[in-house]
């Protein structure tokens, strides 16, 4: 019998997850529905499963997540929202993903999928060379904001740059306005587009436009100006400056 872990923070695309898979595979045994990467690990560390149902968007983080805190030698059936071109970029790998709403062929295309993989002995994903790719594909045009008991969004073209400090990452508007997003600067980097965005230092990736001034500093560095002003001095490398001096060109 195959015993499988059905991970979805959304309450009706779990019911329809568990609906099609009693359809599918009525053989198959439900141990137990996690919807946060917290609920995923600690069930993981304690009860061994066959098989995942993975979304990739949890409500505490990435899936992936997950990966960094455990071993996972367990094959995975991901489930997303991205569009039809990231998904169709995976097909490649040895474990699939399900464009959501997710479809009953495409599911028992998966599941058939992973029944003859347990008849060898695939490797193991790398799952942080995964992610990263997927990234790659999937450029954010907004970003959820929390502010006391409510929420909203800045529309990524609004956003002049985004720092760190203290650990902590800050999305810095041009209307003067900063917030904190649950992001480290390494993920939002893959998330936005490299035409708009360059990480202009360690603790700072700037909006082209937000660029006011480059001038020629010591060591063969260059220093930037941006309007809005940025909280610290920002200074381009000298290994740097060749390629953001090419991006600044509309060189990719």
């Amino acid at each position: 019998m195959v015993k499988y872990l059905l991970v979805e923070d959304e309450r009706f695309a779990y019911e329809e997850m568990k609906r099609m898979m009693e359809k599918l595979r009525p053989d198959y045994r439900l141990e137990a529905w996690a919807s946060t990467v917290e609920q995923t690990v600690q069930f993981l560390k304690h009860h061994p499963v066959d098989l995942m149902l993975l979304d990739i968007r949890l409500t505490d983080g990435s899936s992936f997540d997950i990966f960094e805190q455990i071993h996972v030698a367990t094959p995975v059936i991901f489930t997303t929202a991205y569009d039809e071109h990231a998904i169709r970029a995976f097909k490649v790998n040895s474990v699939d993903y399900l464009l959501k709403p997710v479809e009953e062929t495409d599911l028992q295309a998966a599941l058939s999928k992973f029944e003859q993989l347990r008849m060898t002995t695939p490797a193991v994903p790398d799952y942080k060379q995964l992610e990263s790719s997927l990234m790659s594909n999937y450029k954010k045009n907004r970003f959820l904001i929390q502010k006391g008991d409510s929420y909203h969004y800045v529309e990524t073209p609004d956003i002049a740059f985004f720092y760190s400090e203290d650990k902590v990452v800050f999305l810095h508007t041009f209307s003067d306005k900063r917030y904190i997003v649950d992001y480290t600067l390494e993920q939002v980097e893959q998330l936005l587009d490299e035409r708009t965005f360059f990480r202009v230092a360690r603790n700072c990736i700037a909006n082209i436009n937000s660029i006011r001034k480059i001038s020629k500093y010591f060591n063969s560095r260059l220093k930037l100006s941006l309007q809005p002003e940025c909280p610290h001095e920002i200074l381009i490398s000298r290994v740097r400056v060749p390629d953001f001096l090419k991006w600044v060109d509309g060189v990719l």
